[in-house]
């Protein structure tokens, strides 16, 4: 009788630490946390978290086998522990673009597997098109292309799968100014006081925690509405919207060609009420050489079961692509 082949992992491995971590100055204004775990000398990946601005977390290192992967992750310019916090001076794609590639340079890696859900995906997709000679492979989960239907969708569609927290969202804004929704929640995330900026910001943040999961989260909520994250990710996530990501428009599908020779793995759930389905169909449908995993019982958040699991099978495959 034949050998059968060992079945690929899919639970996540367990917490460890960084060995290397420290502040990368940008320029005058900005520094950005980064940290490296796992083998040092293993396969690079780097890890792009969401939001805009929603920064990384200790568990995000748990994707990846840390005895095959030299694991980065860093926090972009004004989240997280990157420093200051919701800065949107000299904040822009093209930005976050150069930060990574000055991250790169500054830890001597020649190419890299990027690994980015929701915003991540997007920003994956931003860098590969610009830097395609520096990538081994793509996972993309949850995929953002920040396209006006998209930024209408959240702030408004969401309404017809989330009423009680679209109303909570649309409810702190007078209704004088709920016609524009993103222009009042920007006048007041821009607001220098923090009695003003603090309070719309943990209401984006409460907004989108309560739409990202399939099952009620009360822990995601709460973590998209602490402080840290919630002032990042709103604020980010407004100047973002309000300047189409600061790219020509629609760039990110008329530039796919640049990466068709990169392996690509796109994983999205059914229910993913964030980021609907219908976008990672566009990418597939455009970028047909990328493998397309549908989760069938999943929403937005990369912690849904079957999400979490295909992510870490994603790199179980791709560990021994060609650096």
């Amino acid at each position: 009788m034949a050998d059968h082949a060992p079945a690929q992992r899919t639970e996540l491995y367990p917490d460890i630490e960084p060995f290397d971590a420290g502040m990368l100055p940008l320029d005058g204004l900005h520094q950005m946390y980064w940290e490296v775990s796992g083998n040092p000398n293993g396969k690079p990946v780097v890890f792009l978290h969401g939001g805009p601005g929603a920064g990384a977390s200790p568990a995000h290192r748990r994707f990846f086998d840390p005895r095959h992967y030299r694991i980065v992750i860093f926090d972009q310019r004004g989240a997280g522990r990157s420093v200051p916090l919701g800065e949107l001076k000299d904040n822009t794609t093209p930005h976050l673009i150069a930060d990574m590639e000055a991250l790169r340079k500054h830890l001597n890696i020649e190419r890299w597997l990027v690994f980015g859900g929701s915003w991540g995906s997007t920003l994956a997709l931003a860098y590969a098109e610009h830097h395609p000679d520096r990538c081994s492979g793509l996972i993309l989960r949850g995929i953002f292309l920040c396209r006006k239907s998209e930024i209408d969708w959240f702030l408004y569609d969401l309404k017809n799968l989330f009423p009680e927290a679209w109303y909570a969202f649309a409810g702190y804004i007078p209704d004088a100014e709920r016609g524009n929704l993103l222009k009042a929640y920007y006048k007041r995330l821009t607001d220098p006081d923090p009695a003003i900026h603090m309070p719309a910001a943990r209401a984006w943040g409460r907004y989108e925690g309560s739409c990202s999961t399939l099952m009620p989260s009360p822990e995601t909520v709460a973590y998209f509405g602490g402080d840290v994250v919630a002032l990042g990710l709103a604020r980010i996530e407004a100047h973002y919207f309000t300047h189409d990501i600061f790219l020509p428009i629609n760039s990110l599908l008329k530039n796919i060609n640049k990466i068709n020779n990169i392996p690509g793995i796109i994983i999205q759930g059914r229910y993913d009420a964030v980021c609907p389905i219908i976008t990672a169909d566009d990418l597939h449908r455009a970028w047909p050489q990328a493998e397309y995993r549908i989760v069938p019982d999943a929403g937005h958040a990369a912690w849904e079961p079957g999400i979490c699991q295909q992510l870490v099978a994603a790199c179980e495959k791709l560990k021994f692509i060609k650096e």
